[in-house]
């Protein structure tokens, strides 16, 4: 049978996982989705995943890509991945589901032919923790100045050599150039002191915690810990040690990742 080539979009929550990317004797996303499939489709499966998160990050809108061939209708293979997947948990919610297949054309790769994508990060600004959200959300007890996180934000957008926004000890990059479209910081207030802050970064692509360096730098502009003409001149020098600290991973989401709409137009289902 011949092969076809399948794009997933893809939620989970990242808390029980070593990660995206599959290693050896330790439970991932990736290497669950691969066991589910190879399982269902009776042949080995492989998958091209478009960002390696790492443990205790989550996901809104993940993709990946694999060809295999699929005797399921595309459009039923949500459901059928996601029956297996529910076996992970005894209420029958996995921590992992298929939100939408399709068939696309030969060339198409999830991570090559992708043109961008959205983070979320969420800061539960509060004096009093919540344990049932420490998995969810960065707790910050102080208050933070929305207005000089904003401000902040501003000297990151555009195009720059973000190596000062990258871990050390990454794995080396040809580039760390990269454009950041829009970043912005907004504040829904909950019942007393406390507020839910989201951080939303759109961007060409993104080094090793690049955003969450960026957020731990805008905690620190709120908590006027650094002014927001700091950020610029971070920006500027691209060294890492002008920059903050790197906000924790359970307060990420990958919300979504852009493509083309061409890319999506010959679908067969």
């Amino acid at each position: 049978m011949e092969e076809k080539n399948i794009w997933l979009r893809i939620a989970y929550d990242g808390t029980g996982f070593c990660g995206w990317q599959r290693q050896p004797g330790k439970r991932t996303v990736c290497g669950r989705l691969e066991e589910v499939l190879t399982s269902l489709l009776g042949v080995p499966v492989k998958l091209n995943g478009t960002s390696r998160t790492d443990a205790g990050v989550h996901a809104l809108g993940a993709c990946a890509s694999f060809k295999a061939p699929v005797r399921i209708p595309v459009d039923r293979l949500p459901k059928a991945i996601n029956d297996r997947l529910a076996t992970d948990r005894l209420e029958g919610v996995g921590d992992i589901r298929i939100l939408e297949a399709r068939e696309m054309p030969p060339e198409f790769h999830a991570r090559f032919s992708s043109k961008g994508k959205r983070y979320l990060y969420r800061i539960y600004n509060s004096p009093q923790r919540d344990i049932f959200r420490r998995n969810y959300v960065y707790q910050v007890s102080e208050p933070l100045d929305i207005d000089a996180m904003r401000k902040a934000a501003a000297h990151i957008v555009g195009e720059h050599d973000f190596a000062g926004f990258m871990s050390q000890g990454s794995t080396p990059q040809e580039s760390t150039v990269r454009t950041v479209y829009s970043l912005s910081v907004t504040k829904t207030p909950e019942s007393g002191d406390a507020a839910l802050i989201t951080v939303a970064i759109e961007g060409s692509g993104f080094l090793y915690n690049m955003v969450r360096i960026i957020t731990g730098t805008l905690v620190e502009v709120g908590l006027h810990k650094r002014t927001p003409e700091s950020v610029a001149l971070a920006v500027k020098q691209a060294d890492r040690s002008l920059a903050g600290h790197t906000a924790p991973p359970q307060g990420l989401y990958l919300d979504e990742v852009f493509y083309d709409s061409a890319d999506f137009a010959p679908l067969n289902q």
